[in-house]
């Protein structure tokens, strides 16, 4: 079918009753030991018959259906159903505190839970029944004292209401909002952003397009799909019939892409960080010959760049490396690996290069959940990637630059806006109806460049978001603490500097009767570093486990206006502060890659 016939999320169905009907293998998952398979015969009648189910237990057009669901199977079939019964899906990461469930909850108005993890059902059951509006929960894969996804398919394949169904259908339009999806807000509280069929279906279309110029038949997906990102790069695969093989657990990654051998996934650049680390660490293991091999592979290897004219000399080198280096990296991940999508924050260009002269497609990307996500991505074409760049602009969509260089975007792919937060709409929206990134960016050639953030919040590695003045202000409250600043562009987990309270640190030594030594003696006594760490285990557990301090830095300095590390109204200057303490930063990190 041509794909002019897609328009809403549930059209991807009719190409698993038409050009795809013989697939055996469109969703797996491994269970128990074993892997479970549904064909594309499969995944249409379940969704019908848990469609009708929904039908059955009262949602209606317009309803809000929250899940907390790892990758799997079901994830697709829950999803479809939702869209096809006109209702609202709230996909939420498992990981928030219990302060943005609730406020998730009551601000949707959530009526049902679909939800795969006995651990977070227990932990927010308390706030569901105090949710307004909430009707029930459904389970899948574990025990509890609520209806299953198993009984939910019963209901459905007792049920006739099937012409009601196709009724439905019909009168869901491709603008009709689709999906809720909750950000990080710079107020402590998650934003809601409104996405449409069309923002959706119509960034998955021309994402693959792409792919179309690269085809693939297997596909690994592990990055949460309650995140826009992977959930769209799960749509491209639907779009171009990819087996896709879902991992729930971020650990097995490494394991299920040796057995699944897959020729694409989706991931973050700490992923790639990690696999080039542990590739490095294995290098400088080698006997000295093969070490110096190695990192003679590693000198062509940064001399890579996509498409461009090499010399015969050049080429004959890295045909060498390849054969001698680069195919171990090649079976390391699994033996087909060709396409390795990157996104959610920027991946080093000598990591980049590293790939590309392995022979795997590292096609870098930028977006945001606003957008749905792709503004710009990498193409399968000549001259389609430029290392240090998010690539070409993806086709529909339009940017264009304001005065200060912040990247300014349009099309059919931005949101239709913040749920119950027109004030917010009117921040983000120029008057003439372009949205504002918050990134300062720059054209080179055909190619995006991403040069600086304009706002404080932050990205780790993993693709999160952080705002850090929301995490100082709750660790400020510690009586340790006299000031502190959150730090983790680029990295895999969140740190802090932290100047103590000394006045309150002298104190309290007095009352424990520990000799206090004075600030420079006392920022390195073991008993005051276990102390502060107290503190901070205590407020992690109120916050979201990305925003966790995981490391921390105590300074003997002094922070103020007057050394112009804080604005007149005693903010961080954190370009100030990044500067001063560059190296200790840096120092934090560098054990951890």
């Amino acid at each position: 079918m041509s794909d002019k016939n897609i328009t809403r999320i549930f059209d991807l169905l009719d190409a698993y009753r038409n050009e795809f009907k013989g697939l055996k293998k469109a969703l797996s998952e491994k269970r128990s030991g074993k892997w479970k398979s549904y064909s594309a015969d499969d995944y249409v009648r379940i969704c019908d018959e848990l469609s009708l189910a929904f039908l059955e237990i009262g949602i209606q057009k317009g309803d809000k259906i929250a899940t907390v669901l790892h990758n799997s199977p079901e994830w697709n079939f829950i999803d479809m159903a939702i869209a096809q019964t006109g209702a609202i899906h709230i996909p939420i990461y498992p990981t928030i505190s219990n302060e943005s469930y609730e406020f998730i909850f009551e601000d949707a108005g959530v009526k049902h839970l679909m939800i795969s993890s006995k651990e977070v059902y227990d932990r927010i059951e308390p706030i569901l029944k105090k949710s307004p509006g909430y009707k029930g929960s459904y389970r899948i894969d574990f025990e509890a004292d609520i209806p299953s996804f198993d009984e939910l398919l019963e209901i459905g394949q007792k049920s006739n209401r099937k012409t009601e169904l196709t009724e439905l259908k019909k009168s869901i339009n491709t603008d009709d909002l689709n999906s809720i999806i909750y950000t990080s807000g710079t107020t402590g509280l998650p934003k809601g952003v409104m996405l449409s069929h069309k923002n959706i279906i119509t960034n998955a279309k021309a994402s693959a397009a792409i792919l179309a110029q690269n085809p693939v038949k297997t596909g690994l997906s592990f990055l949460p799909l309650c995140h826009v990102y992977e959930r769209v790069i799960n749509y491209t695969y639907q779009l171009a019939g990819v087996e896709t093989y879902y991992v729930h657990n971020l650990e097995l990654i490494g394991e299920m892409i040796r057995e699944v051998k897959p020729e694409m996934f989706c991931a973050v650049p700490r992923i790639l960080e990690k696999t080039y680390a542990k590739i490095m660490s294995k290098g400088r293991d080698l006997p000295l010959i093969s070490k110096i091999i190695f990192h003679w592979a590693l000198s062509i290897g940064s001399q890579y760049e996509p498409w461009a004219k090499r010399s015969a000399w050049y080429n004959f080198k890295l045909s060498v490396a390849r054969k001698l280096v680069f195919s171990k990296w090649i079976d390391a991940l699994g033996g087909n690996i060709d396409v390795v999508v990157c996104g959610g924050a920027s991946l080093q260009e000598d990591l980049a290069r590293q790939f590309w002269a392995a022979g795997i497609k590292i096609m870098e990307g930028y977006g945001l959940t606003e957008t749905s996500p792709v503004i710009a991505v990498g193409q399968f074409i000549p001259e389609g990637v430029k290392i240090g760049t998010v690539g070409p602009i993806l086709p529909g969509v339009d940017v264009k630059f304001a005065e200060d260089g912040e990247i300014l975007t349009n099309g059919p792919c931005v949101m239709k806006g913040y749920y119950n937060r027109p004030d917010l709409d009117k921040e983000v929206f120029t008057k003439d109806g372009w949205f504002k990134t918050g990134d300062i960016g720059q054209m080179e050639g055909n190619y995006l460049k991403i040069t600086d953030r304009k706002k404080e919040i932050f990205k780790t590695s993993g693709g999160k978001y952080i705002a850090p003045q929301v995490i100082e202000i709750k660790f400020k409250v510690s009586p340790f603490i006299e000031n502190i600043m959150v730090v983790g562009e680029g990295k895999n987990f969140a740190s802090a500097l932290i100047v103590p309270d000394f006045d309150h640190v002298k104190s309290w030594c007095r009352v424990k009767k520990h000799k206090y030594e004075g600030p420079d003696k006392i920022i390195k006594n073991e008993i005051i570093i276990n102390r502060v760490q107290r503190e901070i285990d205590e407020m992690n557990t109120k916050l979201d486990q990305t925003e966790q301090i995981k490391k921390f830095v105590l300074l003997n300095d002094d922070w103020s206006v007057d050394n112009n590390l804080l604005s007149p109204t005693l903010k961080l200057r954190r370009k100030k502060l990044e500067e001063k303490y560059r190296d200790v930063i840096e120092g934090i990190y560098t054990e951890t890659l």
